[in-house]
Parts: structure tokens; sequence; C-alpha cells
């Protein structure tokens, strides 16, 4: 039996022209397996983190592709947090495409890497700060240089390289001392998914900075540090092909699931548009 609220199956609204926070902007987002994903383009989101900004307002940024969405299908906790983000964005072209199937035909994908990229050339003009927080020791140090050198008069407030394993408390407190005291605008958060939607979450109030935004392997592949997939691959919807080729071992448990993903959004989709 379909129920209204259920978050598994989908048989949510089609599409929501509101928010999970109250006091985020009003970007219209859709469910999608229980995790509401915003329906925006980059301008979109880069008009959001500057009135964020501007308001000195705190949110968190979900960059998710599809398997961040099923990681949430057995995580109730984890659906929260990424449901309580101020926008989670569509970063895979799976979700783009189920987004224009649920009738956003104005959408974008918003993928870490390019995220970051533009906010970078924005904030010359709007002397944003930015702190880089994850990575493994000297990526972050080398993706600032490398931002720097792209973008001459980027402001780097500082760079942190979290310890592997879960902090202790005076180490987490130190972590939050060292960001507030650079005073950035916007905190990137490099931990992998979901690793890094629980630390924004979890700092979310603690933190000085108005815009936390989790963007994974984009230290990585900004920093030269792995190879990014090529362009006509990421518009093709590809990119995944690409990654498991690289590393198979890592990334095959993620991928296998990709197949249960497109056919749970489908029905999903479906469903919403014969109930419409």
């Amino acid at each position: 039996m379909e129920h209204a609220n259920d978050s598994r199956d989908g048989a949510a609204p089609e599409r929501n022209a509101g928010t999970a926070e109250a006091g985020a902007d009003l970007n219209p987002w859709v469910d999608v397996l229980g995790v509401r994903i915003s329906a925006i383009t980059m301008g979109d989101a880069l008009a959001s983190i500057a009135a964020w900004i501007a308001r000195r307002e705190p949110h968190y940024v979900c960059v998710t592709p599809a398997h961040g969405v099923m990681d949430c299908r057995g995580d109730g906790e984890l659906r929260d947090i990424f449901n309580g983000s101020g926008m989670t964005t569509p970063d895979g072209m799976s979700i783009v495409w189920l987004l224009r199937l649920r009738g956003c035909a104005r959408v974008e994908r918003v993928y870490g890497p390019d995220l970051l990229l533009a906010a970078c050339e924005r904030s010359i003009a709007a002397g944003w700060r930015h702190f880089f927080f994850g990575g493994l020791p000297g990526v972050a140090d080398l993706l600032a240089q490398r931002l720097q050198q792209r973008f001459p008069g980027l402001v780097i407030a500082g760079i942190m390289t979290p310890p592997f394993g879960p902090p202790t408390p005076e180490e987490d407190a130190e972590a939050v001392r060292t960001i507030n005291a650079a005073r950035p605008d916007i905190v990137w958060v490099g931990l992998s998914t979901p690793k890094q939607e629980r630390w924004m979450a979890a700092h979310l109030g603690l933190l000085a900075a108005p815009v936390l935004v989790g963007i994974g392997a984009a230290f990585d592949f900004l920093s030269g540090r792995k190879r990014q997939a090529p362009r006509w691959m990421q518009r093709a919807g590809l990119e995944w092909f690409f990654r498991l080729a690289t590393e198979p071992l890592r990334l095959a448990p993620r991928y296998a699931r990709y197949p249960q993903f497109v056919f749970l959004a489908l029905r999903q989709a479906f469903r919403a548009r014969a109930r419409s």
C-alpha cells in the first residue's frame, strides 16, 4: 500500500516550491526517494550562497549524485541531514534527467568541482574568504595553490587536514577555533559522503562561517591528485564508468546500486505523473 509520506518509495508530492529549512532561499525541490533535491541551476546555487553570506545566515550544502540518495534509504538520520540542508544540489546527470522528467525543465547539473570554481570566480569581485577542510595531507594545500594561480586575488583564509579517524573532542574543538579565527565566508569540506554531510550538520552553529559546502572528490580532482572524467563523458552521464575504471575496488560497491536507483526513481516518477 502506498503512503502519502513514504520516504522510500517516493509517494511524496511531485514538486514542492520550498526548502527544508525556514529562512533558506525559496529554491524549488523535488522528492527523490525521500531526499529533497533542489531543482536549480548553477546561477541559482551561487545566488543562494551570496544571499546567505550577505545575511551571515548559516546553511550547509549537500552536493549529491545517485549514491548519496541511496545512502539515505537505509539511514533515516542521514536522510534528515540531507533534507535539513539549505540546498541539496543535483550532482549527477542521472539526477538531472530525472528532475527534468519530473517537470523541472530548467534544472542543471550543479557538480561539486564546478560549484567550487564558479564560487571562486565570483568571489574575486565579492571578496569572499574560503577555507578548505579535508583531503589527504598536502591535497588541500595543492588545491589552494592551483586555485590562486587560476583566480589571482582569491582569498584563502585557511587550510586544515583533519585526522583520518574520528577526532577527539579536543581535536574537534581546536578545528572549530582554527576555522573561526580565519573568518571564512565559505568552508569547503572534502571528507567524502556521508562523512562530510554528518560533519557539516554537526558543526552548523558552531562555525561562524555562513556557508559550508561538502564537495568530496573535488579536492582530489582540482588539486590534480586524481584524473577527472572528460567533459563529454560527464555530459553523457558516463562519469561513473570513468571513475569505476580508475578505482574499481573502492567504487564497485557504490555503483552496483545504480540499477536499483534507476528502477526505484523511475517507478516513483511514473507514479507521480499518473497521480497528476
